[in-house]
């Protein structure tokens, strides 16, 4: 699965919330260190309700947490092809 057009800040903002470890950041939004680890890589999508929590612990808006790039979405592409 490519996700390119959604992207995170979430390595950013563990550094500037006191150099916060992945490890940290799972154990406060209930997920294993792997997903964290998967979801600032791009390789897996989040859930909302995961996302909020994200951006909840780092008390940010939601949109300073994930960027979506609808230029790279394919999906949107295909169906635009329609």
């Amino acid at each position: 699965m490519n996700l390119k057009h959604i992207s995170n800040n979430i390595r950013t903002l563990r550094f500037h919330k006191d150099e916060m470890t992945q490890q940290k950041l799972a154990d406060e939004v209930g997920v294993t260190r792997q997903t964290i680890v998967a979801i600032e890589k791009g390789k897996y999508s989040p859930t909302l309700e995961l996302a909020f929590r994200i951006a909840h612990t780092f008390e940010v808006p939601l949109n300073e947490v994930f960027t979506y790039n609808s230029a790279e979405d394919k999906f949107k592409k295909r169906n635009q092809k329609k």
